[in-house]
């Protein structure tokens, strides 16, 4: 993939590129509103704890979102501690649902075991929760919506008993709808759910993203976002598709004032190379052509 080099932009009070009209290549980044995303199982120096909070910490970063596979498991109370120890903010946890181990009532072991760590670490975050499609695979419409309320009601109801709160993960499939999940959503008013949306899970938006936004804007906590083309390609730096630069424009037209997540999601890579790319295809791209005040 290709590196892309700076410039940067101020965008308003929220985001978090500073600007002047001469030198833009040497002005820093405000990190507060940036966060990187798929990092923790996407690396391929396979970094400890200590070497992800210190990468961080190296990179500017004040917040994280953690995503996990079974293996980190047994160090991830450890790397929260540390993130709270460094002043990191842990913005979310990922937390995905599978039919073969999740039913209502009953979570896999790793799930329940997340629920266990955040409990001990009392670290209170926003779990960021998806579904595989095998949950919907032969249901009707409402059927799929009865479904998701009540797994979500009950993965809503353990969250709440440790003060943490829910956010819905667009990941293709039924689940992966806008539509869907706003209903969700407004099903479950006493839940007061929020929305987690990914550029990458969302090609097949890109025809009526102007629509999608007004219908998702209300209730986003979340955007990651990452370089779109109508292709095959499902993880594009950040500058190096077609659609991204519109995409942002249109949410911060709607009033989207952050935070925004930044990939590492690339197998085989050093997620730290990929995520500086992705830094640098961000500023590139909105130095362009400043976006909306």
């Amino acid at each position: 993939m290709k590196n892309y080099k700076t410039p940067s932009i101020f965008l308003i009070s929220i985001l978090f590129l500073i600007v002047s009209c001469t030198n833009q290549s040497e002005q820093p980044m405000d990190m507060n509103n940036i966060y990187p995303w798929c990092i923790v199982a996407y690396d391929s120096l396979e970094r400890s704890p200590t070497e992800r909070i210190e990468m961080m910490k190296t990179m500017g970063f004040v917040k994280y979102a953690y995503d996990w596979r079974d293996r980190h498991l047994d160090e991830m109370a450890r790397e929260l501690q540390l993130a709270r120890d460094n002043d990191i903010e842990v913005l979310s946890v990922w937390l995905w649902l599978n039919a073969k181990g999740d039913s209502l009532g009953h979570l896999s072991p790793s799930n329940e075991r997340i629920f266990d760590i955040l409990e001990t670490s009392q670290l209170k975050t926003t779990i960021w929760l998806s579904f595989s499609n095998n949950f919907f695979e032969g249901l009707t419409q409402q059927q799929s919506l009865d479904l998701s309320t009540k797994m979500i009601q009950f993965v809503f109801e353990k969250a709440e008993s440790i003060g943490c709160k829910i956010a819905l993960y667009n990941h293709r499939g039924w689940f992966g709808n806008p539509a869907n999940q706003v209903a969700i959503i407004k099903a479950l008013p006493h839940c007061h759910l929020t929305m987690v949306y990914n550029f990458h899970h969302a090609h097949q938006d890109l025809n009526t993203f102007p629509e999608v936004v007004k219908m998702i804007r209300p209730y986003l906590s979340a955007v990651n976002i990452n370089g779109m083309r109508k292709d095959e390609v499902e993880i594009l730096p950040v500058g190096a598709g077609d659609y991204e630069k519109d995409m942002i424009k249109l949410l911060m037209e709607a009033g989207y004032d952050g935070p925004w997540g930044l990939l590492g999601h690339v197998e085989n890579e050093d997620v730290k190379i990929v995520l500086e790319r992705n830094m640098a295809g961000f500023r590139a791209l909105l130095a362009k052509q400043p976006l909306p005040d």
